[in-house]
Formats: C-alpha cells, sequence, structure tokens
C-alpha cells in the first residue's frame, strides 16, 4: 500500500520485517515474488499513466545488465557502488547543474542496465529510475505507475536467480500465495489513495524519501 503511494518504501520496510518470520534463505526469494507481485499489479492499476515509449530501452537494458552482472557476479568489487549510487540521487535530484550536465548522457538503456543488473548484487537500486522520472515527469502518477513498470522488469528478470538460491520456496506456496494476494489489495488500495491525493505534494514527499535513502546508502557503505 505504502509503494502504491509514493512508488517505492514498502519493499524496504518488508525486507526489515520478514527475518522475524521465515527462514534466512527464503527471505530474498520470497522478497522478490512478492515485490513481483507488488509492481506488476501496481502497473495494472495505472496502466493509463505509463510511459510506454520507455519500455523497449529499459527491457533492453535490463536483460544485458542481468546477464553480463550474473556472469561475473565473483569479481565485481561491490562496497563502495551503493556510495556512487547515492550521491548520484542526490545530486540529480537536488543539484540543476549536475542534473542538467548527466541529462545529455542519461539513458533508459543504462538505467535499466544498472537497477535490474546491480539490483543483483547491492539491493536497492529500484529508486535510481525513480529519481530520473521525478526529475523528467510533472504527473505523480505517470511517475509511480512508469517506475512500477521498470521495477517489474527488474524483479522479473531476477526470477531464475531466485530460485537458483534455494528450493525450498516450492514447499511454501501457500505462505507465497497470501503474501502475493496481500500485495496486489495493497497497490489497489494504495492507488485509489494516490489518485486523490495532491501531485505536487506527493512529489515532493517522493524526492524527499529518495533522498533520504540515498544516505542511508552512502553512510552504510562508509560506516
Amino acid at each position: 500500500m505504502i509503494a502504491g503511494v509514493f512508488g517505492f518504501g514498502g519493499g524496504m520496510l518488508l525486507m526489515a520485517i520478514l527475518p522475524a518470520f521465515i527462514s534466512p534463505s527464503l527471505i530474498i526469494p520470497l522478497h522478490g515474488i512478492t515485490q513481483l507481485a507488488s509492481n506488476s499489479s501496481r502497473t495494472l492499476f495505472s496502466l493509463n499513466d505509463v510511459k510506454w515509449g520507455l519500455l523497449r530501452p529499459f527491457l533492453i537494458g535490463s536483460i544485458i545488465g542481468s546477464v553480463i552482472v550474473v556472469s561475473v557476479l565473483s569479481y565485481i568489487p561491490v562496497d563502495y557502488i551503493p556510495v556512487a549510487i547515492g550521491l548520484y540521487m542526490l545530486l540529480n535530484l537536488w543539484s540543476p547543474r549536475f542534473s542538467a550536465a548527466i541529462s545529455k548522457y542519461e539513458s533508459y538503456y543504462l538505467l535499466g542496465f544498472v537497477q535490474t543488473g546491480l539490483g543483483l548484487v547491492v539491493g536497492a537500486t529500484g529508486p535510481i529510475v525513480l529519481a530520473v522520472l521525478t526529475k523528467q515527469l510533472k504527473s505523480k502518477d505517470q511517475i509511480i505507475a512508469t517506475s512500477s513498470m521498470c521495477m517489474t522488469i527488474s524483479h522479473f528478470a531476477k526470477i531464475p536467480v531466485y530460485f537458483t538460491l534455494t528450493s525450498s520456496l516450492f514447499s511454501n506456496v501457500t505462505l507465497i500465495s497470501y503474501m502475493v494476494i496481500g500485495a496486489v489489495v495493497g497497490s489497489f488500495v494504495g492507488t485509489k489513495l494516490r489518485l486523490a491525493a495532491n501531485n505536487d505534494k506527493i512529489i515532493k514527499i517522493i524526492k524527499w524519501m529518495i533522498s533520504l535513502l540515498a544516505i542511508r546508502m552512502v553512510v552504510a557503505a562508509l560506516v
């Protein structure tokens, strides 16, 4: 529901809560499947607001990113990647000079590559595209609907990885079903709440939420 209103945030809360209820081997794959249900249903409930022109470049970049990153996974130094991602998001949102300079090189092929590929190894990369969409689009509904489409692609590309992590998913079909149903209902309620909310206020909240996440990523990586 939280992600339905603001575009993200629900996944991070879910990741924080799951360890209290399920075994460690199930956390990442179960989180991924639930997030896939959350993002795909959020996209379906807002189809008219999705900027479909971004689908092809983002999808191609995502496929290339997942294939390349998985093949070189053991050779990637990931310790300081979150620092670069966090600083990029902060500067892109709050520095007009940086935003204007970087916009010449921003490509949804590259964003798909980074969000999906690096998401396999450093976690919360979804807000990268959300930061760019918040800068480029003026409607909260277009921002969140298009971001949901992009995150659906990223999570779908990770499914083969989830199933290689653990075989116990097949013995937890009931739990997965309940969580998927909960995610879809939450997306529906969150979308209804967002459609009734003030456009400018929601966009400001999204910008501040992304900024807090970016600061957390930088601090966690350095400390």
